[in-house]
């Protein structure tokens, strides 16, 4: 996998962070669960940022794989950011329906889930071409994930204790 040696430290501390942080995001609304499912938005906007930082794990972890052609590793990653992109669809569809007075920036939460997928799936379609950049794509698009997980996350966990 040509596009992806020179990425190996960054996959490898994406790998480790993103483990973790979607670790411990399980955990911390598992305090809250019973709360958390009383809210179809939270639940589902909880369940997106979580698939955000799967993606980010499966791309950094595939780009960790030896030998892989590029455009294989295109291809993985187009299909998992269309599965990721599935949940913020799901999310959004969530957001929407909440017609709560105090729900603002609807478009803005919306939004966000859709991020880091559009970025893995133009990388992905990048590398799967042989255009250059598609790994840059990647590594922006785990940051996006790792960002919106922890803004969603944060989020969450306030909203269950108002």
């Amino acid at each position: 996998m040509d596009a992806a040696q020179s990425w190996t430290d960054f996959n490898v501390a994406m790998v480790g962070a993103t483990a973790a942080l979607a670790g411990l995001v399980i955990v911390a609304a598992s305090v809250n669960i019973a709360d958390i499912v009383k809210a179809p938005a939270l639940v589902a906007r909880l369940a997106a940022a979580i698939a955000g930082l799967v993606l980010a794990l499966v791309g950094s972890a595939t780009g960790l794989m030896p030998a892989l052609p590029d455009a294989a590793y295109g291809g993985v990653m187009i299909a998992a950011a269309v599965a990721v992109g599935l949940f913020a669809v799901q999310a959004s569809r969530r957001i929407f329906e909440n017609r709560d007075p105090a729900n603002r920036l609807r478009v803005l939460k919306a939004v966000t889930g859709f991020i880091a997928p559009l970025a893995y799936l133009v990388g992905g379609v990048l590398l799967t071409a042989g255009v250059a950049g598609g790994t840059t794509w990647f590594a922006a698009g785990s940051i996006i994930a790792i960002m919106a997980a922890l803004a969603v996350s944060w989020v969450v966990l306030v909203e269950v204790l108002r």
